[in-house]
């Protein structure tokens, strides 16, 4: 059988063009090895999959993995005999390339109408993870649904998705189909031509692709300018069309040239401009003008760090690092609804804390999700609003200033890879807040302490890394030198 285009490949090619290459003739061991949340999110696919066919008495196609002729025959079979509920079929077409395109539908549903076998006729459906009908899963049924019509010999009316937590979600798969036909010629040519992708970070597509690692070696060693924060797909397009596709050619592009391109403007052309030299000259930029400071020294700071369940609706760890300048310490505090049902209680402890033992001290954090989430607690748990409002108000975003000071050779200004930058390291090099969910859940699953142990350190370390932050970011705009204690 000739390479065989799948539509699990057209999955990944939705998702990026240069993975699906890869699938197909990357070496193997390129690959990452899964780590705990890929194995979580492999497990929570297997449980939703098996609510989902727990409301079916199916026939499930069996044939050896990759033998996909063998499979599509025994689904023929199946269906020639009016097999009411058919699970993971194998579908074959040839057209319209004269090569074979394989579909692989979860469930094959029996409906009355006329096919090529009789007074019957099959539609489609898949079973996936996400609660929401993306695009990529639309068309991926899309896929399946048309090779069906073609195998069949009937249009079939529906086209379902199974999501968790939801009802089937019917694809209008007719309307979808154009879309589907306008990538096609691009995914077969890709495919069979062996057209090697470019390379290009999108750190949000890209952090649960197998590919990260080797993809983002390629990058670093081509100094890609996917690697540059503000240099989107859409922008790149438009800087490709101006031959700006290196650091170099970008650091010694004239302003207008680039204020003028579609959605840039001065801003967007001036911050990628600034963003280039940072990153070709490894040094940070400091901000013309130097604005008033936000509180930058006060006897005892604190810095603070959530980590939250967001399946199980709970924050479950309130991350305080102390910092007292009079005593010269350093003292974390972690307050950790052990179960979902103390989170009440543990937001008590913590507002005891920072409101009654620390009423005055400033609160440190980096992005808005942990002020945010004051608001979110009170509300639910009936704090009076203006205990709340009086405690955000202390709060001091340090990613804010960050982002609107200064200009870092970083590829993100996320945490990680400012703290980084700087000099900061996390005692678990692997850990994220994607691990933290894994491990509280493991936690809560096998009571074995040492999982909750690991989210409490990764959260002291991101306290603790926001306290080398702010040091750095008031010592590099307002001179201001960090007290060395602990």
């Amino acid at each position: 059988m000739a390479l065989p285009l799948t539509d699990n490949l057209f999955l990944d090619y939705l998702r990026c063009h240069r993975r699906a290459f890869l699938e197909l003739y990357g070496d193997r061991e390129d690959r990452d090895a899964p780590g705990d949340y890929i194995q979580k999110i492999i497990a929570d696919s297997s449980h939703n999959r098996a609510t989902v066919l727990s409301q079916f008495d199916y026939q499930q196609v069996e044939y050896e993995r990759g033998d996909w002729e063998a499979g599509a025959a025994t689904t023929l079979a199946l269906m020639e005999q009016g097999e009411p509920i058919i699970y993971r079929g194998v579908l074959i077409s040839t057209a319209p390339y004269d090569h074979p395109l394989v579909a692989t539908p979860d469930l094959l549903i029996r409906v009355p109408g006329r096919s090529r076998w009789g007074d019957w006729q099959y539609e489609s459906a898949q079973i996936k993870l996400g609660r929401r009908p993306k695009l990529e899963y639309q068309l991926t049924s899309t896929w399946q649904t048309w090779i069906l019509e073609d195998v069949q010999d009937a249009t079939p009316e529906n086209c379902l998705l199974y999501l968790r937590d939801r009802d089937p979600f019917n694809v209008l798969w007719e309307e979808r189909l154009f879309q589907l036909e306008e990538m096609l010629d691009d995914f077969v040519t890709m495919a069979l031509e062996e057209i090697e992708p470019e390379v290009f970070i999108a750190r949000s597509r890209c952090s649960l692709c197998s590919w990260q690692s080797f993809c983002h070696e390629v990058a670093v060693e081509q100094k890609h300018l996917s690697l540059l924060p503000g240099v989107t797909p859409k922008r790149y397009s438009f800087l490709q069309e101006l031959g700006l596709t290196t650091l170099d050619s970008l650091r010694e592009a004239e302003p207008a040239t680039l204020a003028a391109l579609p959605g840039f403007g001065p801003h967007v052309a001036e911050e990628l401009l600034d963003q280039a030299y940072s990153t070709w000259s490894d040094t940070a930029l400091a901000p013309t003008q130097i604005p008033k400071p936000p509180p930058l020294e006060a006897p005892i700071e604190l810095y603070f760090d959530i980590e939250a369940e967001p399946d199980l609706g709970v924050l479950f760890l309130h991350g305080v690092l102390e910092v007292n300048h009079r005593k010269g310490t350093e003292t974390f505090h972690a307050f950790v609804a052990e179960q979902p049902e103390d989170e009440e209680r543990n937001w008590n402890d913590f507002l005891d804390f920072v409101c009654n033992v620390h009423p005055t001290a400033p609160i440190y954090h980096f992005c808005s999700y942990e002020a945010d989430s004051m608001g979110k607690l009170g509300a639910k748990y009936g704090t009076d609003p203006a205990i709340t409002q009086a405690l955000v108000e202390r709060f001091v975003d340090v990613h804010w200033w960050v982002t609107q000071l200064v200009t870092m050779p970083v590829e993100s200004y996320a945490l990680k890879h400012i703290a980084r930058w700087i000099g900061f390291e996390w005692r678990d090099t692997s850990a994220n807040g994607a691990l933290a969910i894994f491990w509280y859940l493991a936690w809560l699953k096998e009571g074995d302490r040492s999982f909750l142990n690991q989210v409490i350190e990764y959260n002291e370390d991101d306290c603790r890394a926001t306290y080398v932050v702010k040091a750095w970011l008031a010592d590099f705009v307002w001179g201001v030198q960090r007290k060395e204690v602990g």
